[in-house]
């Protein structure tokens, strides 16, 4: 067998290493919605919402006023050394006590309005969730 010359061999063999190296990754998309009339839809570009978090430092809620769209999840964080409860006056919400260093998580009433919230026991410490 003749041996081919350099140049033509490093080239090659270059390519069968790129070549075979590599792996065949297949990105796939899904198709646009389908309406009731059986045509496509451009997909929603409506961004998802920031997570609501209200925390809890200091005997004090922050931030003290928050909105929120309806039924939105809320996430209370405790940062205190004692526990906390946050509770709503009209009872649509309530975390039950939250201990030091955990959090909890409410859902929004699904009414619009403002919902004045206290801990229960620590009456001193109050603010307002606004749904809208």
């Amino acid at each position: 067998m003749p041996r081919l010359p350099t140049r033509i061999v490093l080239p090659a063999a270059v390519l069968l290493l790129a070549v075979g190296g590599c792996s065949s990754t297949a990105t796939t998309t899904a198709p646009a919605p389908t309406t009731a009339a059986g045509t496509q839809s451009a997909p929603s570009s409506t961004p998802a919402p920031a997570a609501a978090q209200i925390v809890i430092h200091g005997f004090a809620f922050s931030p003290t006023d928050l909105t929120v769209r309806p039924g939105q999840t809320v996430t209370v964080v405790n940062h205190d050394s004692t526990t906390h409860t946050l509770t709503s006056s009209g009872g649509k919400f309530d975390t039950g006590p939250v201990s030091p260093g955990k959090s909890a998580t409410f859902t929004a009433p699904a009414t619009a309005g403002a919902y004045p919230y206290v801990c229960t026991i620590h009456a001193s410490m109050h603010g307002t969730l606004t749904v809208g």
